[in-house]
């Protein structure tokens, strides 16, 4: 069997941490914050700190040709919700960033449209590379 090509991952992330820094956030990369529904470790691209304590997890999904990053966005989101309702408020909030030009329901997802299905209310914001980029680049996470 093939390894699977996980650099894009590392590239994507190596995207958003300049963004960070010029934020003015602290971050963390690869943290292992839990287990996930079922078990098996959950481990966090980015996890971000301000400077007044609050915490962000931060999920970073890249779709560079069609593929089932779609199906796992779901997942995903629930387990992100899961583990910032679980931590007593140690996390405050998560994002689940898409990346790429493969995506199909890119814009289902960042336009609400899990919102009918999963009960995460602010807890998680689905959104773009771009717009990620641009609100951790101004500080506005």
């Amino acid at each position: 069997m093939v390894p699977r090509d996980t650099r894009t991952g590392t590239v994507l992330e190596q995207m958003v941490l300049p963004a960070l820094k010029c934020g003015g956030y602290e971050y963390e990369t690869q943290v292992h914050i839990g287990n996930r529904f079922g078990g098996g470790r959950h481990v966090i691209d980015v996890l971000v700190k301000e400077k007044s304590g609050r915490q962000h997890l931060i999920s970073l999904k890249w779709q560079q040709v069609s593929g089932t990053a779609e199906q796992k966005v779901p997942y995903e989101a629930m387990c992100l919700a899961e583990t910032v309702l679980m931590s007593g408020g140690k996390y405050n909030s998560a994002y689940l960033v898409l990346g790429g030009e493969g995506w199909k329901l890119r814009d289902f997802f960042t336009e609400g449209g899990l919102n009918r299905h999963l009960r995460y209310g602010e807890l998680i914001k689905i959104v773009k590379l771009e717009k990620f980029i641009a609100l951790a680049n101004q500080g506005k996470l």
